[in-house]
C-alpha cells in the first residue's frame, strides 16, 4: 500500500516545496560574487531564469500566477541593479517594471492573443467540429483508416485553429463520441490508439506551421527583435512542412506496430461518424461567415512578402476586428471571453519580457559563453552544433509542461550561443528555426504538453502506453531532424 501511495506523496512534495525552493535559490544566486564579464542586473536575471525554470518544472503554482511573479521579481530585483548602460545608477523600478512588460508590446502577443480569440471563434461557431467530422465521414469505418482521418484532422485544423490546446479540445469529444459510438471499450487499444493519435499529430504540426502554437511566436519574435529578420508563415511553412508531414506517416506505423487495434473494421463506423454530423444540422451563417475570414487570413498569410506587405499578426488583429462587428461578425465578447485562456496571454507576454531582459542584460551572453565553452562547440560544423543542443532541448523538456515556457527560457540562450560560435558561413536564423522545431517535442509523457493531458484525461491510455510510443517517435524525429538539416535543410540554406 505504501509503494502505491509513494508517487502522489512525491507529486505533492514537488508541489508543495517547488516555490520555497525556487525562492532558495534565487536567494543563493544573488549573494554570490558577480562573475567577471556579467553585470548584476544580468546575474539577478540568471536568478529569476532559473526560479521560473523551477516553479515550472514543479508546477509548485500555476502559470499565470508564475508570470505576476516574475513580472514582480524583475520589476524589484532590477530596478535595484545598477543600469547595463550606465552602471554608476540603478535603473529604477519604473523602468524595470517597463522591461518586465514590454513583452505585452510585442507584434509576436499580439498575433498568439489574436489566435486564441480565432480558436474561440471556431468553438462558439461550432467550425471547427464540422471540418473535423467531414473528414472523418469520408475516411471509412476501418480502424487504420479512423486512425488516418484522426492524424489527418490534426492536419487540417492546424491551418484554422492557431491554438493546440483549442484543436485537441475539439478533437477529443468527436473522437470520444466515435469511441462509444463504435460499441468498444474506454481501455481498449482502439481508443488508446485514436486518443494518442489526437495529441501527437497536433504536436507534429505544431511543428509544421508557424501560426499553429504560441512557442513559434515566442521564437519569431526574438529572431526579429534580435537578429532584424522576419520570418514569414511561408518561409516557416516551406522549411517545417517535410518534416511534419513524413512524422505524422511515421506516427501512423508506430501506432498501428506497437499498439495495433483489435478490429480491422468497426460495425457501423461510419454510420455513427455520420449521425454526429447530422446532428449538427446545416451550415450555419456565422459558420459560413468564419470559414471565409479563416480562409481569407490563412491566404494573406501564406502570400505574405509574396504578394502584399501586410504582417501576419496585422492581418490576424484585423480578421479578430472584423469577427466581434455587428453584421459581419460572428460573436460578441461576452460569447468569446469565457472560451479565452487569458493565462496562456499573460506567460505568453512575461516569457518574451524574461527572453528580452535576459539579453539586454547580457545574461544570455555570458550563459552561452558557458554552455559553448562546456560543450566545445565553438569551432564545430553546424550539423553537429544542432545535434548536441536538439539533444539538449529534448532531454530538458522532460522537465517542462509547457513548450511556451520552455521556448521563453531556452530561445534567448540558443540566439546567443548560435552568436558566439565562429564556424564560418553559421545560418543563425536557420538553426534557430530549426531548434525551435524540437521545442515542440512533447511525445514522451503526458505532462509534456496542455495538449497531452487532455487526451490523457479521457482515461482511454496509460501512462505507459503514451511513452511507448512517445520514445520510438522522439528518436526517429531526432534522427529526421538530423537528416533534414544534412539535406534539405542544407539544400535550403537554413544550416
Amino acid at each position: 500500500m505504501q509503494t502505491a501511495l509513494q508517487p502522489p506523496v512525491q507529486e505533492s512534495l514537488f508541489k508543495r516545496f517547488g516555490l520555497i525552493f525556487g525562492f532558495i535559490v534565487l536567494l543563493g544566486i544573488i549573494a554570490l560574487p558577480t562573475p567577471e564579464g556579467l553585470p548584476v542586473a544580468g546575474q539577478r536575471m540568471i536568478g529569476i531564469l532559473i526560479f521560473s525554470v523551477i516553479v515550472w518544472m514543479t508546477d509548485s503554482i500555476s502559470y499565470p500566477v508564475s508570470a505576476a511573479v516574475i513580472m514582480s521579481l524583475m520589476a524589484v530585483l532590477l530596478g535595484l541593479s545598477p543600469d547595463v548602460a550606465n552602471p554608476k545608477v540603478l535603473l529604477g523600478t519604473s523602468k524595470a517594471l517597463g522591461i518586465a512588460l514590454g513583452g505585452f508590446s510585442n507584434t509576436a502577443f499580439a498575433l498568439v492573443a489574436g489566435a486564441l480569440f480565432l480558436a474561440a471563434a471556431m468553438t462558439q461557431t461550432g467550425l471547427d467540429k464540422r471540418i473535423a467530422l467531414f473528414v472523418l465521414s469520408k475516411i471509412g469505418a476501418k480502424t487504420n483508416r479512423v486512425l488516418i482521418g484522426v492524424i489527418l484532422v490534426g492536419f487540417i485544423l492546424s491551418f484554422f485553429v492557431p491554438s493546440t490546446t483549442a484543436r485537441v479540445s475539439c478533437m477529443v469529444p468527436i473522437v470520444m463520441g466515435i469511441i462509444m459510438a463504435f460499441g468498444v471499450e474506454l481501455k481498449s487499444r482502439f481508443a488508446a490508439v485514436m486518443m494518442i493519435a489526437t495529441a501527437q499529430a497536433d504536436s507534429l504540426w505544431n511543428v509544421g506551421i508557424k501560426t499553429a502554437a504560441a512557442q513559434n511566436m515566442i521564437a519569431v519574435g526574438f529572431i526579429k527583435s534580435q537578429l532584424g529578420i522576419d520570418v514569414t508563415w511561408m518561409d516557416w511553412f516551406i522549411a517545417a512542412a517535410p518534416f511534419s508531414a513524413i512524422m505524422s506517416v511515421v506516427l501512423y506505423y508506430v501506432l498501428m506496430k506497437l499498439m495495433p487495434p483489435e478490429k480491422d473494421e468497426i460495425a457501423g463506423g461510419k454510420e455513427a461518424v455520420h449521425r454526429l454530423l447530422t446532428e449538427m444540422g446545416p451550415m450555419s451563417f456565422n459558420e459560413k461567415k468564419l470559414l471565409f475570414i479563416s480562409c481569407t487570413l490563412l491566404f494573406l498569410w501564406a502570400t505574405e512578402k509574396i504578394l502584399h506587405d501586410f504582417d501576419t499578426s496585422t492581418t490576424t488583429i484585423v480578421a479578430i476586428a472584423l469577427m466581434f462587428l455587428p453584421g459581419i461578425g460572428v460573436m460578441n465578447w461576452k460569447q468569446a471571453s469565457p472560451k479565452i485562456n487569458w493565462g496562456t496571454i499573460i506567460l505568453f507576454g512575461v516569457g518574451i519580457s524574461l527572453g528580452s531582459a535576459l539579453l539586454s542584460t547580457k545574461a544570455a551572453a555570458w550563459l552561452a559563453k558557458i554552455i559553448v565553452s562546456a560543450f566545445g562547440i565553438q569551432t564545430m560544423p553546424a550539423l553537429i552544433i544542432l545535434a548536441i543542443l536538439a539533444a539538449f532541448l529534448i532531454i530538458i523538456h522532460m522537465g517542462f509542461a509547457s513548450a511556451t515556457a520552455l521556448a521563453a527560457a531556452m530561445i534567448p540562450i540558443i540566439i546567443s550561443i548560435l552568436q558566439s560560435v565562429k564556424t564560418p558561413g553559421i545560418n543563425i536564423v536557420g538553426l534557430t528555426m530549426i531548434l525551435q522545431y524540437v521545442v515542440s517535442f512533447g511525445f514522451i509523457l503526458p505532462v509534456n504538453a496542455p495538449q497531452n493531458m487532455i487526451a490523457y484525461g479521457t482515461e482511454t491510455f496509460e501512462v505507459k502506453d503514451f511513452i511507448r510510443t512517445g520514445i520510438p517517435l522522439t528518436i526517429i524525429a531526432y534522427g529526421l531532424i538530423l537528416l533534414l538539416g544534412a539535406t534539405y535543410w542544407k539544400w535550403l540554406g537554413l544550416v
